[in-house]
């Protein structure tokens, strides 16, 4: 896949109308998590370098095409010192604009046609710009007003952070160092069908963790209590299990379970193997034994691909056991140059930064919901509309 990027591009006295994920957690009014914002970062200084005259698009939640003020892009205005454009359809603010300068632009998602991606708002957004730059891997599996539309009109480009994620998967997916270990978890086996079967077929092993471990430790016939699973999604964890043996892909699922007897932080915690797991038993984490082999499988691996944390890792330290034990030991290897890891997921990042691990990994990506698309293979229109003819 070759994209269009902005290496070479002449963007002196232009406006640059540009793209990014800034859908970054807030409380109180305050972002805790800039990671998103921090990776935008190199594509925003080498556009404002270049004298650039920069309006950034961006969007936070689901205020559902009306202007709610909980989703305001506010307090990324203050985290990032630039001027907030209060409509993201104004245009007033060009006039007065230098080069080098930025603003941000209000929630794109205020207005339904952003999500519709309706042609005469992806018009609106994209008047008074003379380039297009989309640097929101995060949201480039979704056909938008400011992901595709907005490219149908202007000359448009992929920024520094969509490249080097594109750059970064690609190479994984087509080349990948072996042994390659795959660990999957999450909470619904009815989502990740497709990236369950590329992984199985990319993969030398494959780690099934979390609720989705439960969903398939059930097809299989074992005991899961009262626990979060899909007993619709039997026959389709057999599939899987099955497709992954026809491609020579050793399935891990889980041994054991941390668990409890009711689903909060504070609640006592047991370790119990599968037979053992009682009716009112709620599994919560990873168990001891579980742990232990996902340790000994990354260590014997020269690759990493990882999405989904293997419990709550959220509700430390009881119940994030198993999900740091992950994230320390990739951090460990790539840090000894033994493993590659490429690791992706809101909740599993997060994690990554809760180990204090997230830069020792070879590469983090800012995605979810895209990251998981791209690897099952999917056309993403946000990037298949960058690509050279």
């Amino acid at each position: 896949m070759k994209l269009r990027t902005i290496e070479n591009l002449d963007v002196r006295g232009k406006f640059i109308l540009l793209r990014d994920d800034f859908n970054v957690q807030i409380v109180d009014g305050k972002i805790t998590d800039a990671f998103r914002i921090e990776q935008s970062m190199p594509t925003i200084n080498a556009l404002r370098a270049g004298g650039a005259r920069i309006a950034i698009c961006a969007h936070l939640g689901r205020p559902k095409g009306t202007r709610n003020m909980e989703y305001t892009m506010a307090p990324v205005a203050e985290y990032m010192q630039v001027p907030l454009i209060a409509d993201c359809l104004d245009r007033d603010f060009m006039q007065n604009m230098n080069d080098g300068d930025v603003v941000l632009l209000e929630n794109v998602r205020f207005y339904q046609g952003e999500e519709q991606n309706d042609p005469e708002f992806a018009k609106k957004l994209a008047n008074g710009f003379d380039i297009f730059i989309n640097d929101a891997f995060a949201v480039s599996h979704r056909a938008h007003a400011s992901t595709v539309g907005v490219a149908e009109i202007l000359p448009s480009y992929a920024g520094k952070l969509l490249a080097s994620e594109i750059e970064h998967l690609t190479a994984v997916m087509e080349n990948p160092k072996r042994p390659l270990l795959s660990i999957v978890a999450g909470s619904k086996v009815s989502t990740k069908i497709g990236v369950l079967k590329a992984l199985a077929k990319l993969s030398d092993k494959l780690i099934i963790g979390g609720a989705l471990g439960t969903t398939f430790n059930y097809a299989m016939g074992g005991k899961v209590g009262n626990s979060l699973f899909e007993a619709d999604q039997k026959d389709t964890a057999l599939e899987i299990l099955e497709y992954a043996k026809q491609n020579n892909c050793e399935v891990l699922l889980p041994l054991d379970k941390g668990v409890a007897k009711e689903f909060t932080p504070t609640a006592t915690r047991t370790n119990k193997d599968f037979t053992e797991i009682a009716d009112d038993d709620i599994i919560i984490d990873a168990g001891i034994a579980t742990t232990e082999r996902n340790i000994d499988a990354i260590r014997h691996a020269a690759t990493v691909i990882w999405n989904g944390t293997v419990g709550m890792a959220e509700w430390q330290p009881t119940w994030s056991y198993g999900s740091f034990a992950i994230a320390k030991t990739i951090a460990e290897q790539t840090r000894a140059g033994k493993l590659d890891s490429i690791v992706g997921g809101g909740d599993t990042v997060a994690a990554l930064a809760a180990c204090g691990v997230k830069d020792d990994i070879t590469y983090v990506s800012t995605g979810g919901g895209a990251f998981l698309e791209f690897i099952e293979g999917r056309t993403l229109p946000g990037i298949a509309i960058l690509e050279s003819k």
